[in-house]
């Protein structure tokens, strides 16, 4: 008997049994968009299976057992909703153990992201559990699969409140639905310990992955069970999306090991400080709970036992090192510019429109008080006592005050997070001040990235330094900060900082030389990477390269400006080729699934997101890939030799009033993509496609979105 119908999240007519949708998570998500729309609960099931399939490019769904959850927040749907599958030909969805027979597919409406990480949360943790899906595959009819969902699922989720107008006031709103797997794993542990929970190892832990959602909470119960299992007492704390209900510190200091099954970096690390570690990805959690388990007893009795200790983790006699130094450089750098970013392109942006409201002059000098035009406006005006220029001159003159200080922080940033990425949150104030300190001494962006990788190193060392025990609290808010400030600053200072900075000049002065053929091979070789990996290491080299010389343009040194215009062109050439071979040019050469995403990429290649490419590059890497680069190399080439200048580091088309020459950059931007999609047209005519498996499929729709 169904129970806890209200609000109902699935009925028989969301249900299909041991039925074949088509070879791809694709076919799949699009047949269950449309059971949802027929039920009413969408207006539009095509837009619902975009945003899904959209969301399913960046990170697959599948998970463990022959598991997939697809899901999605679109405007089309009007109440949550779940939609499912059991299919008679498994589809792949990326799971590392194969492909999926059980799929459900999560709608919820757009903005409701409490109701979608409940309604997810609470799935992953049904479907850990083996009774659970058991029952799914031996379910004779829909209504038996309506039954379980609703006694396993829909009861959970009615208490959260979700789909409710009253949810915002409720009690279940202020903690979150997040918190529930850790609180259900003590629960469990503390009602099954009994009189003997004195003599069992306690045993905290954190999960976390990169959306926040499903695998965090699956990792969680998955290490719980586990912990059962050996006689041991297990704390999860889940690092998801959405709100964290973090570890008593009483049961963090009695415990006897850490867990972390992570993919992303721990928050608050150094609340573990000096505790056996055992540490791995969020898959590792689900897949291998037991040994994980069993590695955390162990090393609760070795006294040589990898431990975290001020905030980063020391590796004792046994420790493994699974990451060699250039994977870990790699990961440092792509770090840094990751966080770096935001403030380039909120600050870049924000410049361009500086200028489009009040031209290009607000840049220059105010006379003799040795200050921009911007700062000037914005001190001797008021909204009450306008400039004659106007009210447009005046809000021109605070978006570029505005996005210069933002750009402002570009170094600092880098070096930064660089920092943070090697040696965790203490290294983040030292690596701010090397950067800073970077910038005084005009080391640039080079300045940045020494400092940076100095001042984490010099972080991660200290924090390796045996300590005693009542010291340990102030090691990653006092003794780490401050002495790896003091290395790295100092030595940027007075020994590093002069030869980088004529480093950065020469390179300036060459940049600046660049004319004719020299400048076409420049945009050659930049259009070259930004197509390459589609947003991977390369492609961020490109484009952190060119955002970071946008703070040394200026009107007479526009050379810069080229740079990231030629960036920003040969990065749209990919998405809008593949929407032109695929709508256009060769409809036969691709999937429906493809022609349907190659509608959508017209647009996220105009807005020079990438995105759009890496749906067909991971189904056809050998082809898309080279077709992508020829065209983007041309591109590159057109907008370097024409002088296209581009004074906004993202937006694409849609910035064009940051554009110098924007119908060159259009005509640059059109020839790429007509000559990467005559060439992938080619290739797909005359160049057999060999066989890729299902491992390397998985693993190109793992390339990291561009940004």
């Amino acid at each position: 008997m169904s129970v806890n119908t209200s609000p109902r999240l699935i009925s028989v007519q969301l249900v299909g049994l041991d039925e074949d949708l088509g070879a791809t998570s694709s076919d799949v998500i699009r047949v269950l968009a449309d059971r949802v729309a027929a039920t009413g609960r969408a207006a539009d099931g095509a837009v619902l299976a975009e945003d899904a399939i959209k969301r399913e490019a960046s990170v697959g769904t599948g998970v463990p057992g022959g598991i997939a959850i697809p899901h999605a927040r679109s405007a089309s749907v009007s109440e949550p909703t779940l939609a499912m599958s059991r299919l008679a030909r498994k589809v792949s969805f990326g799971a590392p153990d194969g492909d999926a027979d059980i799929v459900f597919m999560i709608a919820v409406p757009e903005g409701a992201d409490k109701d979608h990480l409940t309604v997810l949360s609470t799935l992953a943790r049904a479907l850990i559990r083996e009774d659970f899906t058991t029952a799914l595959r031996a379910a004779a009819s829909p209504q038996e699969i309506v039954d379980l969902v609703d006694r396993e699922v829909s009861s959970e989720v009615s208490e959260a409140g979700v789909g409710k107008a009253s949810r915002a006031s409720s009690p279940t709103a202020a903690t979150g639905q997040e918190a529930r797997p850790a609180d259900g794993a003590h629960a469990a542990d503390d009602d099954a310990a009994g009189s003997t929970a004195s003599t069992r190892k306690v045993i905290v832990g954190v999960t976390a992955c990169p959306t926040g959602i499903a695998h965090t909470y699956m990792a969680a119960d998955a290490l719980v069970a586990a912990a059962r299992r050996a006689g041991a007492e297990m704390h999860v704390e889940t690092q998801g999306s959405s709100q964290v209900e973090p570890l008593d510190p009483a049961l963090i200091a009695r415990a006897d090991a850490v867990v972390f099954a992570v993919d992303v970096d721990v928050r608050d690390r150094g609340r573990f400080a000096g505790k056996p570690l055992v540490s791995g990805p969020v898959k590792r959690g689900v897949d291998e709970p037991d040994a994980m388990i069993a590695e955390a007893l162990r090393a609760s009795d070795d006294p040589n036992a990898a431990r975290v200790q001020g905030g980063t983790v020391t590796e004792g006699a046994g420790a493994a090192k699974d990451e060699h130094f250039g994977q870990a450089l790699k990961r440092w750098l792509l770090t840094g510019v990751s966080y770096m970013i935001p403030f380039v392109a909120g600050g870049g942006l924000l410049m361009a429109l500086g200028f489009l409201l009040a031209g290009y002059g607000i840049a220059l000098t105010h006379g003799d008080d040795g200050v921009s035009n911007a700062v000037y406006t914005l001190q001797h005006s008021t909204l009450l006592n306008l400039p004659p220029e106007g009210l447009g001159y005046y809000l021109g003159a605070a978006a570029f005050e505005i996005g210069s200080v933002s750009l402002g922080f570009l170094v600092a940033a880098l070096a930064g997070y660089i920092a943070y990425a090697i040696a965790d949150r203490p290294g983040i104030a030292p690596g701010f001040v090397a950067g800073s300190i970077a910038v005084f001494m005009n080391a640039g962006f080079l300045g940045g990235l020494v400092g940076g990788l100095i001042a984490g190193g010099a972080a991660y060392w200290i924090g390796r330094i045996p300590t005693w025990r009542w010291l340990r609290g102030l090691m990653p808010v006092v003794i780490i900060p401050l002495f790896a400030s003091i290395i790295a600053s100092g030595l940027m200072l007075l020994v590093l900082g002069g030869p980088i900075a004529w480093v950065m000049t020469e390179l300036t002065a060459w940049l600046n030389s660049l004319s004719g053929a020299s400048a076409v091979l420049l945009g050659i070789i930049l259009g070259l990477m930004m197509a390459f990996d589609l947003g991977g290491p390369v492609n961020k080299v490109a484009y952190a390269f060119a955002v970071a010389g946008l703070g040394a343009g200026s009107a007479t040194n526009v050379v810069p400006f080229e740079i990231m215009a030629a960036v920003m062109a040969a990065g749209m050439v990919p998405p809008l080729a593949l929407a032109l071979a695929s709508t256009l040019l060769y409809r036969n050469g691709f999937t429906k699934p493809e022609r349907e995403n190659g509608k959508a990429a017209w647009l996220l290649g105009a807005s020079f997101i990438s995105e759009g490419a890496i749906p067909f590059a991971a189904a056809d890497p050998l082809r898309v890939i080279p077709a992508s680069m020829v065209g983007a190399a041309v591109t590159g080439a057109i907008s370097m030799a024409a002088g296209v200048t581009s004074r906004a580091p993202h937006g694409g088309i849609f910035v064009f009033f940051a554009i110098g020459d924007v119908w060159m950059f259009i005509v640059a931007v059109l020839v790429g993509t007509i000559v990467s999609a005559l060439v992938l047209v080619g290739l797909k005519k005359w160049v057999r496609r060999a066989p890729v498996s299902q491992d390397a499929v998985a693993a190109d729709e793992r390339v990291a979105v561009a940004v």
